[in-house]
């Protein structure tokens, strides 16, 4: 099953989201789209997140130094009121920006980008840098073991409620992690940060998509930029036999191994390891116990109220 380059351009098309960023999807039994959590924020649930906030508060601080015509807009808002919070996180977003924060993020997706184009057997575009050129020569000799069949395919995990989009599809045959051979499908993730923490996250994201179900968003079609076509969209009640038809398996899938392909920018070189998808998939199940009891309502009650 190769890549069809023909149908690329298709399958790329923006899934729907609602106004907090959820994909929205038809369900397999039929009814009103309902959204969905992003995979990346479900394994959220079980990172350390404390070195990452301080890392935004120093960016912050960076950035209102290097613009401090930001300061200036915040002597008349209030960190309380429901109006100025928008503003307030929109200026802490911009200063974040002035310090440089976003640039790893940006050049990830650029990375990302020239990756599909090489395992599409495509040039690179003109003018590409010789560091990039670099990076995407080690790629494509780390990876020459695989076979690419999808990218950027979309799938749903009913049982978590959640839906994303895995980087690759491999097929691979040859030794595995304790040198015993596997040989099959293999879900793939390029990562061009680093990876020396966060690595149950990582098995987490991939022991998902490995249990996922390839989604066809385009089965249900809708301009995302038209409001009022959206608000439609989402009222319509969809058949069960008809929705079960954008819905199909990823046949032969392994669910105990993935791979993490990391190739850290502008070092012109790039890294494979094996995702322990098991510990992963764990993991998983514990994010859906931590959201569940992030829900749970009455642990407190007030002193009297019986009296």
């Amino acid at each position: 099953m190769p890549i069809n380059l023909v149908d690329l351009p298709a399958r790329c098309l923006t899934v729907p989201r609602d106004r907090w960023g959820r994909p929205l999807v038809v369900p397999k039994g039929g009814g009103k789209p309902r959204g969905l959590t992003r995979t990346t924020t479900f394994v959220d649930a079980i990172e350390d997140k404390s070195a990452l906030t301080a890392w935004g508060k120093r960016m912050t601080l960076l950035g209102a130094a290097r613009k401090p015509a930001l300061l200036d807009q915040l002597k008349y808002l209030n960190p309380q009121s429901p109006e100025d919070k928008p503003l307030l996180d929109h200026l802490a977003e911009q200063a974040v920006t002035a310090a440089g924060a976003n640039v790893k993020r940006e050049r990830g997706t650029h990375l990302h980008s020239l990756s599909e184009r090489v395992d599409q057997r495509r040039e690179l575009p003109p003018g590409t840098s010789s560091v990039d050129v670099a990076d995407m020569a080690a790629y494509r000799a780390a990876t020459t073991r695989f076979e690419v069949v999808e990218m950027e395919r979309f799938v749903v995990v009913d049982e978590l409620g959640v839906g994303g989009t895995f980087d690759r599809l491999l097929r691979y045959d040859g030794p595995g992690p304790d040198g015993r051979p596997i040989e099959g499908l293999l879900i793939g993730d390029l990562k061009t940060g680093s990876v020396q923490y966060g690595g149950l996250k990582m098995a987490s994201q991939l022991a998902v998509y490995s249990r996922g179900e390839l989604y066809d968003y385009t089965a249900f079609p809708v301009r995302a930029g038209d409001a009022k076509e959206l608000a439609a969209w989402k009222r319509r009640e969809v058949p069960a036999d008809l929705a079960a038809t954008a819905y199909s398996a990823i046949p032969g899938v392994n669910q105990e191994w993935g791979v993490i392909i990391h190739l850290p920018a502008g070092e012109a070189h790039c890294t494979l390891y094996w995702a322990d998808l098991r510990v992963g998939w764990e993991a998983a199940r514990l994010c859906l116990d931590i959201r569940r009891a992030r829900t749970t309502k009455g642990a407190l009650v007030p002193f009297g109220r019986n009296d």
